[in-house]
C-alpha cells in the first residue's frame, strides 16, 4: 500500500471514529452534532424556525450558547401552530418580551436530563417527577408504557416527547409537540 492510501485510509477511518462518537440525531431533516451548542443546532432543524425566532426574540441566545448543562424540552413548529391564532404574532412583539421569555425559559431546565435520568427520577417518585425550570416554574414528567414520557405544565396540558436524547455540548434536548406553558 503506498503511503497516500495509507494516509486516506487512516483519514477516513477518523472521519468514522468521530462520527460514531457524534451519534449524530435527525431532526428537522437535519443532523443534530453533539460537539455543537443547543442553538447551534436548533438553528438547523427546519422543524424549529418558530422556536429559533422566538429565542432570538427574547434576547436568549447567549444563554442557550452558553455553558449549561441544560435540559432544553423543544416545542416544533407544529407545537407553536396547535396555539390559538395569533399567539405566536403578539408573543413575538418586543412589549411582550418579558411573557415570551417566562415562556421560554419554562421548557428549559438546569442540568444535562437524557431519558434514562429522567425516567430513574419518575421511578424514583412513584410514577411522577418534578422539575423545576430555569423560569422558576414546575414540570412533571410521566412514564406513558414502558419507553415512553409526557412532560405535563403547570396548566395541567399534556405534551408527548417526541425524539429523545438530542446530545448537545451544553445540554440535551426532547423535542416535544405541545408548547408547554407557565401560570
Amino acid at each position: 500500500m503506498t503511503l497516500k492510501a495509507l494516509i486516506v485510509t487512516g483519514l477516513a477511518a477518523a472521519s468514522i471514529t468521530v462520527a460514531a462518537q457524534e451519534k449524530m440525531v435527525m431532526v428537522g431533516g437535519e443532523s443534530m452534532l453533539p460537539s455543537k451548542n443547543i442553538v447551534a443546532n436548533a438553528v438547523n432543524s427546519k422543524d424549529h424556525t418558530t422556536l429559533v425566532a422566538a429565542v432570538k426574540a427574547a434576547g436568549l441566545v447567549e444563554t442557550l450558547q452558553g455553558a449549561g448543562p441544560f435540559t432544553v424540552f423543544a416545542p416544533t413548529n407544529a407545537a407553536f401552530a396547535k396555539l390559538p391564532a395569533g399567539t405566536v404574532e403578539s408573543l413575538l412583539k418586543p412589549e411582550n418580551k418579558p411573557t415570551l421569555t417566562k415562556v421560554l425559559t419554562y421548557h428549559v431546565v438546569s442540568g444535562k436530563w437524557d431519558a434514562d435520568a429522567l425516567m430513574q427520577l419518575v421511578r424514583k417518585g412513584n410514577g411522577s417527577a418534578e422539575l423545576s425550570t430555569v423560569s422558576g416554574g414546575k414540570l412533571w414528567v410521566v412514564m406513558n408504557g414502558q419507553r415512553n414520557l409526557v412532560v405535563k405544565d403547570e396548566k395541567g396540558m399534556w405534551s408527548e416527547i417526541s425524539t429523545y436524547d438530542v446530545m448537545q455540548s451544553n445540554g440535551v434536548i426532547h423535542v416535544v409537540t405541545s408548547v408547554l406553558m407557565p401560570r
